[in-house]
């Protein structure tokens, strides 16, 4: 899983930084709204941590911005050292899925991210098959089938696969599928992902004609867009 964290202070960010990385899961940090709304753009994230205060004007407006830009929204922790009951449900109706006020204990905040981060992933885990458009994907086996032709893919093609789909339209970096799909940050050869870019890309036939297309954004990443 990928944390995005945001928060006025530095130690703060570090704090939870330590804390999603004991939970077996990657984070990064940022201090600004500019840094917080420009890596939301370009980059991918499994739950975002939001301070009430990453903006001077101390208000909700990079949650409300989150709603109205991003077409698929990460789930949001909101945090700040507000406690009045009123200022808890003003996050939680502007889509806020939780809220922790500051200070909180480690063991309060860990859980809190578990059950947000576990509870996300856990979303269809008992559907055995999952449906995107012609493509029926089969988790058990590991299997897709296109118009009822079955197609065997490998553990790590299966993931790629699964993944591009869950974030139709989206553009995906190398950083954020190493993470996801090689549970690592170190540098993975070109050619290696590439090549299972290029074997997801043509066992699957991802093509106009079958409703998605995979396209290359040359030096940062990939994109699997619907072409129905």
């Amino acid at each position: 899983m990928r944390v995005f964290i945001a928060d006025h202070s530095s130690d703060l960010v570090d704090y939870l930084k330590q804390i999603v990385e004991d939970l077996g899961d990657n984070a990064i940090g940022c201090t600004d709204s500019k840094t917080f709304t420009d890596m939301l753009l370009r980059e991918v994230f499994d739950l975002v941590i939001l301070d009430w205060n990453i903006r001077a004007s101390n208000d909700m407006s990079m949650l409300e911005w989150m709603n109205k830009a991003l077409v698929k929204r990460p789930p949001v922790i909101m945090m700040a050292n507000r406690s009045a009951k009123r200022d808890i449900t003003d996050a939680l109706n502007a889509g806020a899925d939780d809220y922790i006020t500051k200070p909180e204990s480690r063991n309060v905040i860990a859980a809190r991210l578990n059950a947000l981060l576990r509870g996300n992933a856990a979303g269809g885990a008992f559907d055995t098959e999952v449906t995107y458009g012609a493509y029926k994907m089969n988790r058990l086996e590991q299997s897709v089938s296109i118009h009822g032709q079955t197609v065997i893919l490998t553990a790590k093609e299966f993931e790629l696969a699964e993944m591009f789909f869950k974030n139709t339209d989206r553009t995906l970096s190398r950083h954020y599928i190493m993470q996801t799909i090689w549970r690592t940050t170190a540098t993975l050869a070109t050619r290696t992902l590439d090549m299972h870019i290029s074997r997801v890309r043509a066992k699957l036939a991802l093509r106009p004609e079958n409703g998605f297309r995979i396209f290359t954004v040359f030096g940062y990443g990939y994109r699997l867009e619907s072409a129905q």
